[in-house]
């Protein structure tokens, strides 16, 4: 598997020049945890049919939708999370407050996604949507430039993100998602589940930069 292609590292936290020394499984583990929380939130939030005929169904549809939207977005950040990870051996303070930041706007999602579900489409809750997809995407860029400065420019990361004309383009997209859903909610939803398209075909740089990473040594 990709996860053991590199040897497990011990990683020194602290500014005392004492620390400690953790896993990066440890930063890992406690990160997926946390998402598995923000998904079993989601669900519960669902709201069950009030009948046993198509109609009761047709009447929690909108909140499904807000659920499977949410549920691959929130797929997309384990995913990328996961692999992110890997091109980690040193932890310092910054890339934990980045990690925490970027759950915190996370955790976020299950509220914006109850209120879109509950008023869909209606121009405020969807632009508001649109904004906290937006939050997690920056907080995202920060931690992958807090640990591009803790690694250095010759990282795997470094190697691994290119342009990384996704993680550019998407901002956009979500803030012109934003600005539509005030007059075109529909346009806007488009715009926010294009951008989870992009997202879900596989991207395997990271991988591919540590397997060249190792194949050199």
């Amino acid at each position: 598997m990709f996860g053991e292609s590199l040897p497990r590292t011990l990683i020194r936290v602290g500014t005392d020049g004492a620390g400690y020394e953790m896993g990066r499984e440890r930063l890992a583990a406690f990160s997926d945890g946390v998402i598995a929380i923000i998904i079993t939130i989601m669900v519960l939030e669902l709201k069950i049919p009030d009948g046993a005929d198509w109609s009761a169904l047709t009447s929690v549809a909108p909140n499904f939708v807000a659920y499977v939207l949410s549920f691959v977005y929130l797929a997309i950040y384990w995913n990328n999370h996961h692999h992110l990870l890997h091109t980690v051996t040193r932890v310092d303070g910054a890339i934990l407050w980045a990690n925490s930041n970027l759950l915190f706007w996370l955790s976020l999602v299950p509220a914006a996604t109850g209120w879109l579900g509950h008023n869909f489409p209606a121009p405020i809750p969807t632009a508001v949507y649109g904004l906290i997809l937006l939050m997690p995407a920056i907080a995202y860029f920060l931690l992958q430039a807090a640990i591009l400065h803790r690694h250095g420019g010759g990282s795997v990361l470094a190697h691994a993100l290119g342009r990384d004309v996704k993680g550019k383009v998407s901002p956009f997209l979500y803030l012109a998602g934003s600005a539509a859903a005030l007059f075109v909610p529909w346009v806007a939803i488009g715009m926010y589940a294009l951008v989870a398209v992009i997202w879900l075909v596989p991207d395997s740089r990271i991988e591919r930069a540590v397997r060249e990473t190792q194949a050199g040594k």
